[in-house]
């Protein structure tokens, strides 16, 4: 039984480190701009008085231990693509989770389920001016 929880312990940790990342997009509705440093992307729940629309970004995190580790990823991943066209700020839209998870049977009929909660976040790439 020890070697069966072993094994199983392996396994998982094999799986997040091989799996767990962050992975973004982008649809460009505007006029893309050089790229920048993501850390000068800053988020916004209200819209600045002063911008304009550079595209759509989305972002998706199954890394960290916990939610709000695997929300940060999405976050930062959310910038770099903001970041990528040029845009200073993103206007966040909406957070989410998707949640799936791995299937593993044993040869001798034992299956374990493993719960994989992915973190979501999508808003509107956006340049602000001072």
């Amino acid at each position: 039984m020890y070697i069966d929880k072993f094994k199983i312990y392996t396994l998982v940790v094999l799986v997040v480190f091989l799996t767990a990342c962050a992975s973004g997009s982008s649809i460009v509705t505007g006029k893309v701009r050089a790229p920048i440093d993501f850390n000068q992307v800053k988020l916004y729940l209200d819209a600045p008085k002063n911008y304009e629309s550079v595209g759509i970004v989305k972002a998706s995190s199954d890394a960290g231990w916990t939610e709000q580790r695997s929300q940060d990823y999405a976050i930062q991943e959310l910038k770099k693509q903001a970041a990528k066209l040029g845009a200073n700020g993103v206007l966040l839209s909406t957070t989410g989770e998707n949640a799936s998870a791995i299937v593993w049977t044993y040869s001798n009929g034992v299956t374990y389920v493993i719960p994989v909660s992915e973190q979501t976040v999508t808003g509107r790439a956006i340049y602000v001016s001072e």
